[in-house]
């Protein structure tokens, strides 16, 4: 008789079980975006608001400026490469010329993903504070908790992210001919720190006495944040910015997947920089975007959303400041401080014939992205765009080449 009970209840509770699932299905029978699981790993999300629409005429007025810049600064058709300006998440000039092969004549648009070189940084900052902020790390952990055979006890994650561990940069003492790597062997992120831990690779500068920027800080913050996730660097930057972004047009180069498929960088000269055994590295450089996915990244980089208010603040704190002066480094974004209270905060980079440069203007948020896989420092001239938009005391001088 029980047995029968059970059998009745069984049957009457399958059709409820067999709605209830049909019911979180839309008519296509798959789970609409806000039926699905979310994801439960911390990524960077689009802006929840909009910003103010900008008016045509004040677009046309600012495109005017910046085509004159434009036009001064790469004089004769020079640019090979990407360049952006928007304000408000719109773009109000954008340009796109050169060859992004030369072999082939294929030219750089609007969707060729160009080498980031050391912005890269800022993407990876991110990723990092992200994981921070969802208490998967701790900013002032120490390294050698996370990565075991770390040899520096004192380091923490804050000292890669503002430069501040004293470590030796990995091109350098790799490169010298004392028996520390063969230069005929492609090198590793965890090939650095296994040099570092076991052939006597002091450090450069005593932990935590002084600002020296370093890639090998962002070589590591990379292998720490696939420790946190459990995911290769590539496939935990693609989760946490470039998916949920939709930033279609941006990866990080994988040298045995895509070392010969990828857009190649040239000298001034246009000849062809060929791959070393430097370019396997990962973290400090090695991201693919472009302007219109940088764009999107920065724009979720600024909104409310990106982080706490208390560790968003430490971000913009300058680091780097033991001697006083205007040019600083903060958690993942290079900065200058002038006296008069207005800062401007940007990160530049340089890797083969690759330079790139990255500003963002908080209070007029605005974005301006140049890309460049032909050799020139005019790349890290569009900073004096910067005054079209507000109190920023660029003059047009001399050309700086600044990493």
């Amino acid at each position: 008789m029980n047995f029968i009970k059970k059998t009745n209840i069984l049957q009457l509770l399958l059709p409820i079980l067999v709605l209830s699932s049909c019911d979180l299905k839309n008519k296509t029978g798959m789970f609409t975006e806000n039926q699905k699981p979310k994801d439960t790993m911390p990524h960077m999300e689009p802006p929840a608001k909009k910003l103010p629409k900008l008016s045509a005429q004040y677009i046309n007025a600012k495109k005017n400026a910046i085509e004159h810049f434009y036009n001064k600064n790469w004089s004769n058709n020079s640019m090979n490469g990407s360049f952006l300006v928007a304000q408000n998440g719109q773009i109000i000039f954008e340009k796109y010329e050169g060859m992004a092969n030369f072999r082939d004549e294929r030219p750089i648009t609007a969707t060729t993903p160009l080498h980031l070189a050391s912005v890269s940084k800022v993407l990876t900052a991110a990723a990092v504070l992200k994981l921070i902020d969802a208490k998967k790390i701790g900013l002032d952990q120490k390294v050698n908790s996370i990565i075991r055979n770390f040899p520096f006890p004192e380091v923490t994650v804050k000292m890669l992210l503002n430069h501040r561990s004293g470590m030796r940069n990995y091109a350098y003492f790799t490169d010298k001919k004392d028996g520390v790597w063969d230069r005929h062997n492609i090198l590793t992120n965890k090939d650095i720190v296994n040099l570092m831990a076991t052939k006597d690779v002091g450090l450069e500068a005593r932990t935590n006495t002084r600002f020296a920027y370093c890639n090998t800080n962002y070589a590591v913050l990379a292998l720490i944040i696939e420790k946190a996730t459990g995911l290769s660097y590539e496939k935990a930057m693609a989760r946490m910015i470039f998916k949920p972004l939709k930033m279609n047009h941006t990866f990080v180069f994988n040298y045995d997947r895509d070392k010969d498929s990828i857009v190649p960088s040239y000298k001034g000269n246009k000849v062809e920089i060929g791959k070393d055994y430097l370019d396997k590295i990962y973290g400090d450089k090695n991201i693919y975007s472009t302007p219109r996915d940088l764009l999107k990244f920065d724009l979720a980089r600024n909104s409310p959303e990106f982080l706490s208010p208390k560790l968003l603040k430490l971000v913009y704190t300058p680091f780097s400041n033991e001697r006083k002066g205007e040019r600083n480094y903060g958690l993942g974004i290079r900065m200058i401080n002038w006296e008069t209270g207005q800062n401007f905060y940007f990160h530049n980079g340089w890797w083969h014939g690759n330079t790139s440069s990255y500003v963002t203007l908080l209070k007029e948020h605005v974005t301006i992205i140049a890309l460049s896989n032909k050799y020139t420092t005019k790349t890290y001239q569009v900073k004096k765009i910067a005054p079209l938009f507000g109190d920023y005391p660029f003059k047009l001088g001399k050309e700086e080449k600044e990493e």
